[in-house]
Protein backbone atom coordinates (compact mmCIF):
# COMPACT_ATOMS: atom_id res chain seq x y z
CA UNK A 1 0.00 0.00 0.00
CA UNK A 2 1.33 3.44 -0.83
CA UNK A 3 1.88 5.97 1.90
CA UNK A 4 -0.35 8.73 0.53
CA UNK A 5 -1.09 11.64 2.81
CA UNK A 6 -3.87 13.92 1.64
CA UNK A 7 -5.86 16.78 3.05
CA UNK A 8 -4.35 20.05 4.25
CA UNK A 9 -0.79 19.45 3.05
CA UNK A 10 0.22 22.93 4.15
CA UNK A 11 0.45 21.57 7.70
CA UNK A 12 2.94 18.83 8.63
CA UNK A 13 1.54 15.35 9.26
CA UNK A 14 2.54 15.44 12.94
CA UNK A 15 0.38 18.52 13.47
CA UNK A 16 -2.57 16.99 11.58
CA UNK A 17 -2.45 13.78 13.67
CA UNK A 18 -2.90 15.62 16.99
CA UNK A 19 -6.22 14.89 18.62
CA UNK A 20 -8.51 11.99 19.42
CA UNK A 21 -9.56 9.38 16.88
CA UNK A 22 -12.38 6.79 17.11
CA UNK A 23 -11.90 3.34 15.63
CA UNK A 24 -13.93 2.65 12.49
CA UNK A 25 -12.44 -0.76 11.68
CA UNK A 26 -9.53 -3.07 12.54
CA UNK A 27 -8.81 -5.78 10.00
CA UNK A 28 -5.95 -7.94 8.80
CA UNK A 29 -5.11 -8.68 5.17
CA UNK A 30 -3.10 -11.48 3.56
CA UNK A 31 -0.11 -11.13 1.20
CA UNK A 32 -2.50 -10.53 -1.71
CA UNK A 33 -4.39 -7.76 0.09
CA UNK A 34 -7.47 -9.93 0.66
CA UNK A 35 -9.38 -9.57 3.90
CA UNK A 36 -8.23 -12.30 6.30
CA UNK A 37 -10.30 -11.33 9.33
CA UNK A 38 -11.03 -9.00 12.20
CA UNK A 39 -8.77 -9.68 15.24
CA UNK A 40 -11.27 -8.10 17.67
CA UNK A 41 -14.43 -8.68 15.65
CA UNK A 42 -15.95 -6.57 12.90
CA UNK A 43 -17.47 -4.33 15.57
CA UNK A 44 -14.29 -3.55 17.54
CA UNK A 45 -14.22 -0.22 19.37
CA UNK A 46 -11.32 1.98 20.37
CA UNK A 47 -9.58 5.29 20.76
CA UNK A 48 -6.28 6.65 19.49
CA UNK A 49 -4.86 9.85 20.95
CA UNK A 50 -1.90 11.92 19.73
CA UNK A 51 -0.83 14.84 21.94
CA UNK A 52 0.99 18.05 21.05
CA UNK A 53 3.91 17.08 23.27
CA UNK A 54 4.63 13.82 21.43
CA UNK A 55 2.72 11.17 23.36
CA UNK A 56 0.25 8.67 21.98
CA UNK A 57 -2.13 6.10 23.43
CA UNK A 58 -4.27 3.46 21.77
CA UNK A 59 -6.99 1.32 23.33
CA UNK A 60 -8.93 -1.26 21.28
CA UNK A 61 -11.39 -3.90 22.45
CA UNK A 62 -13.83 -6.53 21.38
CA UNK A 63 -17.30 -5.45 22.57
CA UNK A 64 -19.21 -7.82 24.83
CA UNK A 65 -16.23 -9.29 26.66
CA UNK A 66 -17.32 -11.48 29.57
CA UNK A 67 -17.43 -9.71 32.92
CA UNK A 68 -15.48 -11.19 35.84
CA UNK A 69 -17.57 -13.11 38.37
CA UNK A 70 -15.78 -11.29 41.23
CA UNK A 71 -16.14 -7.54 41.40
CA UNK A 72 -12.55 -6.42 41.87
CA UNK A 73 -10.10 -5.37 39.17
CA UNK A 74 -7.52 -7.97 40.18
CA UNK A 75 -10.02 -10.62 41.25
CA UNK A 76 -10.57 -12.39 37.92
CA UNK A 77 -9.58 -16.01 37.55
CA UNK A 78 -6.63 -16.83 35.29
CA UNK A 79 -9.10 -17.93 32.59
CA UNK A 80 -11.15 -14.72 32.92
CA UNK A 81 -8.01 -12.58 32.76
CA UNK A 82 -6.68 -14.44 29.72
CA UNK A 83 -10.00 -14.06 27.90
CA UNK A 84 -10.17 -10.36 28.76
CA UNK A 85 -6.62 -9.77 27.51
CA UNK A 86 -7.25 -11.62 24.23
CA UNK A 87 -10.03 -9.15 23.50
CA UNK A 88 -7.99 -6.01 24.21
CA UNK A 89 -5.05 -4.15 22.68
CA UNK A 90 -3.47 -1.26 24.56
CA UNK A 91 -0.19 0.62 24.50
CA UNK A 92 1.13 4.13 25.04
CA UNK A 93 4.37 6.07 24.71
CA UNK A 94 6.09 8.59 22.50
CA UNK A 95 5.59 8.95 18.77
CA UNK A 96 7.31 10.70 15.89
CA UNK A 97 6.71 11.17 12.17
CA UNK A 98 9.10 10.15 9.41
CA UNK A 99 9.03 11.42 5.78
CA UNK A 100 5.64 13.05 6.52
CA UNK A 101 4.03 9.69 5.64
CA UNK A 102 4.90 7.29 8.49
CA UNK A 103 4.13 7.55 12.18
CA UNK A 104 6.34 5.57 14.55
CA UNK A 105 4.80 4.55 17.87
CA UNK A 106 7.33 3.88 20.66
CA UNK A 107 5.38 2.01 23.38
CA UNK A 108 6.65 2.43 26.92
CA UNK A 109 3.68 0.51 28.37
CA UNK A 110 1.68 -2.22 26.66
CA UNK A 111 -0.75 -4.99 27.50
CA UNK A 112 1.38 -7.16 25.14
CA UNK A 113 4.85 -7.20 26.80
CA UNK A 114 6.69 -7.80 23.50
CA UNK A 115 5.72 -4.32 22.30
CA UNK A 116 7.33 -2.46 25.25
CA UNK A 117 10.31 -0.47 23.91
CA UNK A 118 9.74 -1.91 20.42
CA UNK A 119 9.05 0.96 17.98
CA UNK A 120 6.28 0.22 15.49
CA UNK A 121 6.00 2.08 12.17
CA UNK A 122 2.63 2.67 10.54
CA UNK A 123 2.01 3.89 6.99
CA UNK A 124 -0.37 6.85 7.09
CA UNK A 125 -3.23 7.83 4.81
CA UNK A 126 -4.93 10.94 6.22
CA UNK A 127 -7.91 12.45 4.44
CA UNK A 128 -9.84 14.46 7.05
CA UNK A 129 -11.78 13.35 8.97
CA UNK A 130 -10.45 9.82 8.21
CA UNK A 131 -7.10 8.30 9.19
CA UNK A 132 -5.81 4.92 8.04
CA UNK A 133 -2.78 3.27 9.67
CA UNK A 134 -1.24 0.18 8.08
CA UNK A 135 1.65 -1.98 9.21
CA UNK A 136 4.35 -1.62 6.52
CA UNK A 137 5.37 -5.26 6.97
CA UNK A 138 3.18 -8.27 7.81
CA UNK A 139 2.96 -9.24 11.49
CA UNK A 140 2.22 -12.59 13.16
CA UNK A 141 -1.52 -13.16 13.70
CA UNK A 142 -2.66 -16.63 14.75
CA UNK A 143 0.24 -18.39 13.06
CA UNK A 144 0.00 -16.34 9.84
CA UNK A 145 1.86 -13.27 8.64
CA UNK A 146 -0.76 -10.58 7.98
CA UNK A 147 -0.93 -6.82 7.46
CA UNK A 148 -3.01 -4.85 9.95
CA UNK A 149 -5.19 -2.00 8.67
CA UNK A 150 -6.83 0.30 11.20
CA UNK A 151 -9.28 2.99 10.11
CA UNK A 152 -10.13 5.90 12.38
CA UNK A 153 -12.36 8.95 12.31
CA UNK A 154 -11.50 12.19 14.07
CA UNK A 155 -13.48 12.59 17.28
CA UNK A 156 -15.32 15.87 17.59
CA UNK A 157 -16.81 16.93 20.90
CA UNK A 158 -20.54 17.71 20.66
CA UNK A 159 -20.87 21.44 20.15
CA UNK A 160 -17.24 21.94 19.11
CA UNK A 161 -16.38 24.03 16.10
CA UNK A 162 -15.78 22.01 12.95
Amino acid sequence: MSSIVQGDLSRPLRERLIGTWLLVSYEVRDEFGALAGYPLGDDAVGYLVYTVDGFMSVQLMRPGRTRYQAGGLGDGTDAESAEAARGYVAYAGHYHVERDSVVVHAPEVSLFPNWVNAPAARQVVLVEPRLELTTPEPMPFGGRELTAVLRWERFEQPGSAA
